[in-house]
């Protein structure tokens, strides 16, 4: 058991926000997620944001979206996907 980890910095917590939704964080950065949540004001309504947008989204299916708005959509994801590699 570590003594000491590091503390999770505000873009780190963004990247790990699905991890948590989904309950796939390992028990030490879940302490880090929670204890950064409980001190950062501008994350803490990021991820109330998040949860609004999926508590909307989790509504909606793939027939509910216009072909192109699909499709522009896809092409946005795959262009942020690809900037990230």
């Amino acid at each position: 058991m570590r003594l000491f980890t590091r503390p999770l910095a505000c873009r780190e917590l963004v990247e790990l926000v699905t991890d948590y939704f989904e309950g796939k964080l390992s028990r030490s950065d879940r302490r880090r997620f929670d204890r950064h949540i409980g001190g950062c004001d501008q994350c803490t309504v990021y991820l109330e944001q998040m949860r609004l947008v999926i508590d909307a989204t989790g509504q909606l299916s793939e027939d509910d979206l216009e072909p192109e708005a699909r499709a522009e959509l896809l092409e946005a994801f795959r262009g942020w996907r690809e900037s990230r590699i």
